[in-house]
Order: structure tokens, then C-alpha cells, then sequence
């Protein structure tokens, strides 16, 4: 073809470019038919376009690389086309190359290069680059842009630097709903439940509409705190404005009412939601697992394999957790194997953590233990202390003290391993090792997490710790508490006082054993909230056996449901018994 029908082919190639209706192969043809009809890549139109096409597309960046190598002297538009290739892509590294090389030819960066790079950047988690570029983007006079600013403040947010992100949204002069969106999921991410609660607040206060990832953020401080009441509002919200029928709204939703032991609610969110995916199918079997509901969970996998839909991984530790609670011995090893062999899933550490549990809790404590030893993974931790843990429950002293061996090795200053040998020792009375365990503790400097626990009143979460004094209602709260003893005495309780030198969980015992963190926490509820309403505490710590004890008779005195969520599982306590059958 002549040169002189170029323009026109040129303009041909570009409106074929411009056609929604095409793909990577589609592009391919344009590309081989330009270079057949001397249409150069050269052409800086052609070359750009081609390019921005096939980003557009998710073609494969090698593709795209090929193509920009032989651009002569590319402009911004082709520059930054790469950077958000590469940011968008399986690996968003040579973003940041495509950046320096830029820089060395000095072409100007405009408003979309920093946006893009700080995307490359959060996905990559690495915040020194984030730094550079945040000081690069301010030398450059953009730092002020409301964008540049949001994927700094998205950039800071990821990377585990909520502080950061915070105070550069403090000083923004304008925001939008990106801006909040990145510094609510921010505070997320990094742990911080509460103050998610208050920006969210600050949100509605200067009339921002919260969207469909607002509220994914918000549902997820919720379920953290164990925040229902503010969830159900969300929730109400969610229908009134269409968002119900997001999906990750929804699973979202469903993981609320799981991890704050309202496992009818997650039910209904469930039983509603048009389109179940996996995740949604996993969310409620593994809630109603970790909620005590063994059987039911196991159903609802049951029900899930008829839909001829593929279990996940973590499915199965759903699945597993399920047998383990529920004393299933066989069915968790039949699981197993089925998850191997029909899924092709190879078991994590977790699933062999859920399989030594199993063995465990069903007082197989020797089986458990060689489990591990012919567990083809490098047993951690976490499956060292469960083994501990029967060992404490079951009596089993000598593996107990080889499981508290390993654990030296692995996790040498965790209390809470220290709490469980130590309890061990006190059941059989053996009081000079468990001096022992306690100097030990102070010789190496073991810090024990204060324990807390929280509960929801009004628009609020209170946060209460052992012998706290601090609430305006304290003495309210102290009279409760003795009426509460006087009360339980009176059905026969005495004090789990065989645990009180040796349950080191939460400060020391002998002084207070009736003012734990969620007793004070009852008492605060009993006192504010209407006769038969649910109770509902989240604590950090596991629960101690006197706490349990004295919670099953509240339960009974005081006609109410009370739901606590320790560390390791929920307890539903109801007329005097608890979902976990006094095995946590």
C-alpha cells in the first residue's frame, strides 16, 4: 500500500481502536494490518493508542513492553499508560522502573502519573518507595491533588501506616468518598475498630453517602468489636439504599452476625442473598462452626456439595473445626481425605491444627500427639499449644511438659502457654511447679495481656478491665457484682478457686476472682439493658474456667441469653448451659 493512503489507514486502525467490541486478538490483527500497510509504531497516534488499547484490555505487559520499546520518544499519555499497565498487572514491580526511566528522559509527570504509581505501589506494600514518591509528587506541585492525595492516603493505609494516612486526610482541604473510603479501611486493616467507628461518624456529620465499600469497611470494625447493634443499622441502611444486594455488602453482612454470635441473623442474610457465591457458603459454615452449631454447619456443606459448588480451603476448615467441636472423629478424617483426594486441596497447617483439636478434644491425646510427629508440615505453634491444651484438659502431664519443650523454642514468651502448663501443675496440686512456672515467667520477662472485654450500649462499645473502676456507674456496677455472687451462691456456687494460682490469664486471681473483665462487663449489661434482652461480650482472652462456671449460672439467675466470644471460640450460654459443652 502507498504511503499516501497512511492517514487514512491510520485513522482506520485508530477507529477500530476506539471500538468497544474489541479484544486482544481483534487488537493483534489491527497491529499485524498497520505494520503490512506501513503504518508505523512510530507514529506517536498509532503507537498510543495501540498501547492504551491494549492496557485497557489486561493484555499481557510483555505484549504492551514490546510495543512501547519501539515508540520513539513516547509521551506522558504512553508513559503513565505503562505505569498503570504494570499496576494493574500480576506484578506491578516494573511499574516503578517504567518511573525512573521516565524520570531520567526529564518528561514531566502530569496529574495521572502519581495515582497510578501509588497503586503499584499499595500492592506491593512498600512504603519507603511510597515515601519517595509522595516527596517527588509534593516537588513536583501535585501533592495538593484531591487524587494524588487519596492514593497517597490508600498507599499509607496499606502499608500498615494508618497513622500516616490519618494525618494527611487532616490536612486535605478537599476530599471525597475515595479519601474516606481509604482512611475508614484503613484504620481496618491495621486493627483499629474503633477509631473506623468514629470517622464513620465524621462522615455522616459532613454528609458524605457512604457506598457499597464504606460499609464493607464498617460491617468489618463491627464484627471485630462486636458491635451488633451499629451492624443491624447498617444493615437497614444497606436495604433502604439498594446495597443489600452487593455481594461483598452482604458476605460482609454475613460474617457480622457470625462473629457476633447471631447466628439467625447470618441465616436469614444467607437464605436472602440471590447470588451465593463460595465465599458466602463459607462465611456461615464456618460461623456457625466457630459458634458451637457443629452438626448444622456440616449440613450446610453437605447442601453445598448437591449445589455442585467447589469447597475452598478454608471451607474445609469450617468443616473440620465443625467435626472437632462436635466430637466427630471419623467424619473429620473422612473429610480430610475427601479434601485431598477429591478437591485436590492440600491441608494447611490450619486444617492439621483442626485435625489435632479434633483428636484432642476427644481426650485422644496420644493419637494427637503422633499426628503431629507424621504431619508432613513443620508443626507450628499454634499446634504445639492445642496439644497443650488437651494435655491440661485430659491430665496428660509428660506430653504436656515435651509440648511446653517445643514451645520454648518456637514461641518462648507467650503467657498463655505458660497459663496452661501452669494450670496443669494446679490440678495436680503440684504447687512448687507452679511457683515455678510463675518465676520463670518473671526471670524471662513475660508480659500478659491485661484482659478486656467489650460490650454495646447505645451508639457505643465499652471496653471494661479486671477491677475496673473507672465507669461512672461503678458503684451500681459493685453492687450488682455482690448481688450477682450473693445470687449464685444461693444455686450452689462456689468459687473454681483449684484454678486461681494457677490461671495467670488475667492479672493475679486470689484478690478478685468475682470482678474478671466479663463479669464487670455482665454487670454493666444487667444493670442497663431490659429484663430477657441478650447479652453479648467480646473478649481477648480465653475464658477462665470460674468465669465460665459463674456465666452458665447467670445465665440461669438472670433468664438471660449471654453470648461471649473469647479468644478461641463463642460461648452461648443459656439456662445454666453453654453451647461448648465445657470443652474450650
Amino acid at each position: 500500500m502507498h504511503s499516501d493512503h497512511s492517514p487514512s489507514i491510520l485513522k482506520q486502525c485508530i477507529a477500530i481502536l476506539h471500538s468497544r467490541a474489541t479484544s486482544i486478538h481483534k487488537l493483534k490483527q489491527i497491529h499485524a494490518f498497520s505494520i503490512k500497510h506501513g503504518v508505523s509504531l512510530n507514529n506517536p497516534d498509532m503507537g498510543k493508542h495501540l498501547l492504551f488499547s491494549l492496557v485497557s484490555l489486561s493484555a499481557p505487559m510483555s505484549y504492551a513492553h514490546k510495543i512501547f520499546k519501539q515508540i520513539d520518544s513516547p509521551n506522558i499519555f504512553t508513559w503513565n499508560t505503562m505505569i498503570r499497565g504494570y499496576a494493574e498487572s500480576q506484578n506491578p514491580k516494573p511499574a516503578m522502573d517504567i518511573h525512573r526511566s521516565m524520570r531520567s528522559f526529564a518528561v514531566e509527570p502530569d496529574t495521572h502519573t502519581y495515582p497510578f504509581l501509588l497503586k503499584a505501589i499499595a500492592r506491593l506494600i512498600t512504603v519507603k518507595e511510597g515515601e519517595e514518591v509522595h516527596s517527588i509528587a509534593t516537588k513536583n506541585g501535585f501533592g495538593s491533588l484531591v487524587f494524588v492525595q487519596n492514593g497517597l492516603v490508600h498507599m499509607y493505609a496499606v502499608c500498615g501506616r494508618a497513622e500516616s494516612a490519618h494525618k494527611l486526610f487532616e490536612e486535605m482541604s478537599e476530599r471525597n468518598l475515595v479519601t474516606w473510603n481509604s482512611v475508614i479501611n484503613g484504620f481496618v486493616l491495621n486493627g483499629r475498630p474503633n477509631e473506623t467507628l468514629t470517622l464513620y461518624r465524621d462522615m455522616i456529620d459532613e454528609q458524605v453517602e457512604p457506598d457499597g465499600f464504606t460499609l464493607v469497611s464498617l460491617l468489618t470494625a463491627c464484627a471485630e468489636l462486636g458491635a451488633l447493634a451499629l451492624g443491624k443499622r447498617v444493615h437497614v441502611y444497606m436495604s433502604k439504599v439498594g446495597l443489600a444486594e452487593n455481594p461483598h455488602a452482604a458476605n460482609a453482612l454475613l460474617d457480622l452476625y457470625s462473629k457476633t454470635g447471631n447466628i439467625k441473623e447470618a441465616h436469614k442474610v444467607f437464605d436472602e442473598m440471590k447470588d451465593k457465591s463460595v465465599v458466602s457458603w463459607t462465611t456461615l459454615i464456618v460461623g456457625l462452626a466457630m459458634n458451637g452449631f457443629g452438626n448444622e454447619s456440616i449440613n450446610l456443606f453437605k447442601e453445598l456439595e448437591r449445589k455442585k459448588l467447589t469447597p475452598s480451603e478454608i471451607t474445609f476448615v469450617g468443616v473440620l473445626y465443625a467435626c472437632s467441636h462436635c466430637g466427630l472423629v471419623d467424619e473429620g478424617f473422612t473429610y480430610l481425605k475427601r479434601m485431598k483426594e477429591e478437591y485436590k486441596i492440600e491441608p494447611r497447617i490450619e486444617h492439621h491444627g483442626c485435625m489435632v483439636d479434633l483428636l484432642g478434644r476427644s481426650g485422644h491425646v496420644q493419637q494427637a500427639y503422633d499426628y503431629i510427629i507424621n504431619m508432613p508440615l513443620q508443626p507450628n505453634a499454634v499446634i504445639w499449644r492445642t496439644l497443650l491444651g488437651a494435655c491440661t484438659i485430659h491430665g496428660h502431664t509428660g506430653l504436656a511438659e515435651f509440648a511446653r519443650a517445643k514451645l520454648i523454642e518456637l514461641e518462648p514468651n507467650h503467657s498463655g502457654d505458660y497459663v496452661l502448663l501452669s494450670n496443669l501443675y494446679a490440678s495436680e496440686r503440684r504447687w512448687s511447679d507452679v511457683s515455678k512456672v510463675r518465676e520463670k515467667m518473671l526471670a524471662n520477662g513475660v508480659q500478659k495481656s491485661p484482659g478486656h472485654s467489650l460490650v454495646e450500649l447505645g451508639n457505643r462499645v465499652y471496653q471494661f478491665v479486671m477491677g475496673d473502676t473507672s465507669n461512672p456507674q461503678n458503684e451500681e456496677i459493685y453492687t450488682k457484682l455482690n448481688e450477682m455472687t450473693r445470687l449464685l451462691r444461693l444455686e450452689g456456687y462456689v468459687p473454681h478457686v483449684v484454678n486461681v494460682l494457677a490461671d495467670i490469664e488475667e492479672e493475679e486471681k486470689e484478690t478478685a476472682l468475682s470482678y474478671h473483665s466479663e463479669k464487670i462487663a455482665i454487670a454493666f449489661m444487667l444493670i442497663n439493658t431490659p429484663n430477657g434482652m441478650p447479652i453479648r461480650v467480646v473478649k481477648n482472652l480465653r475464658v477462665c474456667a470460674d468465669c465460665h462456671l459463674a456465666i452458665k449460672l447467670v445465665s440461669k439467675v438472670y433468664g438471660r441469653e449471654i453470648v461471649v466470644r473469647d479468644r478461641s471460640r463463642f460461648h452461648h450460654f443459656k439456662d445454666g448451659f453453654c453451647s461448648c459443652k465445657d470443652y474450650w
